[in-house]
This record gives structure tokens, C-alpha cells and sequence, in this order.
């Protein structure tokens, strides 16, 4: 299966004007690669349900599979290799964090050399590793607080890129917002970002697809909010209005969900009712709001 991606790449680079092009013979490539990505999805489903019910027990059967993973993340391999791959290491990071370290020399260098790759999913299984090492191995002693630490500038890149919120890259995007934040809480602390990084971060919300990774970003939105962290409120609390308003985004797009996520929705209640309770100040912030924020929030 392997071969069907060298000669994709092959027909890929020839002019459909060339005579000697055969749609049929990538029609039947675009075929294997779909039950290559098939299969490698379903193997993938089925080491990340065992992590998930095994975690630590399940390492040693997973043992016998690293030389396969740790092949397919070879720079040489297929995108959709290293992507299954990533997501192969990134459950043993989640699920099995103490074992994680003793396969490092085989996950770490891969991670971060993918986070710049030119395959959104291939990017976003790279950025969600970076942010599980984040949370499972947190503090400024973590010993990956470096390897975390330098992938921000990769991450940053990614989000910042000029096609980064179309359709294609958005989850990607949403990822890499989301394993910076992770950083940002378990391994750098809020009381240690400066002003710039915080009002860069604030700037790349809301999040607008990802349900999953939401409640982290706006988990972290609302422990700078509790602290009343003067970097993120902005002076004389000029903020506000925009944090206002990401979180009523949030709630309106659904990454915000009220049942799922019910500690956070009742924090940013508490939030928005101590708001309420200065009229002027409330009434100020709500005429700086689309209708259909003002809307949700009235109701609220």
C-alpha cells in the first residue's frame, strides 16, 4: 500500500494535457489510497479504544507494534502514515504517560518536525501530541518543558497562515490554539505571559468548530477572567467587550456546550451575572456586540 503514494506522487506532477495521462489508473490509485486511510483510521480506532480502556496495561502489547509506527513516521512515508502514526503516539502520551518517555527518541524529533508539515491532518495529530505532553507532564520542572516550549513558534506559524481558518485547515488551526493554551496553563503559568502574548492569544478566539478542544480554550479564557489577570482584561478592563463577546460566540457556535459542559458554562454565568450588576457597564458592552450576541445574552 505504500507503493500507491509514490506513484500518486508521480501522476499528481503530470499535466492533464498530457496525452500519456490515464485518469482511469488515478482513479484506481485515489481508490487504495481511500482504503489505505480506511484501514490505517480503523487500526488507529482500535489502539486508541485500548489505550483508552487499558492505558499503562496495554503498553506492553503495543511494544511489538513500534517498530511498524516508529517506520511510518520516516520522512519518506506518506502523510497519511504520519498522520496515524502521530495519532498512535499521542494515546500513548494520553493514556499511558508513564510509559511515554521510554519511546520518546522515537515521537519527540518526528512531533516537531510535523508540525510544519503541508498536511493539515498530519499537523493537527503533531499539535494535539505537543499538547497531551503538556498536560500530562506539567510544571516549570517538566521535562519537556522545553520540547513544549520551543513548538510554540511552529504552532504560532500555523495559525497565523494565510489560508488557516478556511474549511480544510480550521481543525488543525483549532489544535495548534489549543496546545498553546495547554502550555500557556500546565507548563508556563498565566502570572508568566506577558501582555503581547496574552492579547495575541485572545486574538486568535473564538473557537468555531472544535467542541473538544473549546472547553480548553475557554476553560483558560475564564482562569484569566477569575484572576482578573490585568494583561488579558486590558486597562481599565478595555477588554471586556471582546471577551464578551467570545464567549457568547461560543456558546452560539456550540463549541461552548451547555450539558457537556456544565462547570464552564456555570463559571462563565457567574462571570457575565457580576457584569449585569454594573447596568452602565453592561449596557456599554452589549450596544459593541452584533444583535445576535445582544440577543443570547439578554436571555441569559
Amino acid at each position: 500500500s505504500a507503493s500507491t503514494f509514490t506513484i500518486k506522487a508521480v501522476v499528481s506532477t503530470q499535466s492533464t494535457g498530457d496525452e500519456d495521462y490515464d485518469e482511469e489508473v488515478e482513479e484506481g490509485i485515489e481508490e487504495e489510497l481511500d482504503q489505505d486511510d480506511y484501514l490505517l483510521a480503523k487500526i488507529s480506532d482500535i489502539i486508541h479504544n485500548l489505550f483508552g480502556v487499558y492505558g499503562e496495561d496495554f503498553v506492553q502489547v503495543f511494544d511489538k507494534l513500534t517498530d511498524y509506527y516508529v517506520a511510518m513516521l520516516a520522512p519518506e512515508r506518506p502523510s497519511l502514515e504520519h498522520q496515524w502514526a502521530l495519532c498512535v503516539f499521542d494515546d500513548l502520551i494520553e493514556y499511558a504517560p508513564n510509559s511515554a518517555p521510554k519511546y520518546q527518541q522515537h515521537f519527540l524529533q518526528p512531533m516537531m518536525v510535523y508540525l510544519s508539515d503541508t498536511n493539515p491532518g498530519v499537523r493537527q495529530a503533531a499539535a494535539y501530541g505537543v499538547g497531551a505532553i503538556a498536560i500530562k507532564f506539567p510544571g516549570a520542572d517538566s521535562p519537556y518543558k522545553d520540547f513544549c516550549t520551543t513548538s510554540i513558534p511552529s504552532l504560532v506559524n500555523v495559525i497565523n497562515a494565510p489560508a488557516s481558518r478556511e474549511v480544510e485547515n480550521l481543525s488543525c488551526t483549532e489544535n495548534c490554539i489549543s496546545a498553546i493554551t495547554k502550555i500557556f496553563k500546565h507548563i508556563i503559568g498565566m502570572d508568566n505571559l506577558d501582555e503581547m502574548t496574552l492579547v495575541t492569544w485572545l486574538s486568535w478566539l473564538p473557537i468555531q468548530e472544535d467542541e473538544e478542544e473549546g472547553p480548553t480554550v475557554y476553560g483558560f479564557l475564564m482562569d484569566l477572567v477569575e484572576a482578573n489577570n490585568q494583561h488579558a482584561m486590558g486597562k481599565n478592563n478595555a477588554n471586556l467587550p471582546n471577551i464578551v463577546k467570545v464567549l457568547a460566540e461560543g456558546i452560539i457556535n456550540k463549541t461552548i456546550r451547555a450539558e457537556e459542559d456544565a462547570e464552564l458554562m456555570s463559571r462563565i454565568q457567574v462571570f457575565m451575572s457580576s457584569i449585569q450588576s454594573n447596568e452602565h457597564l453592561w449596557s456599554a458592552i452589549l450596544l459593541q456586540l452584533p444583535e445576535t450576541h445582544q440577543v443570547l445574552l439578554r436571555q441569559s
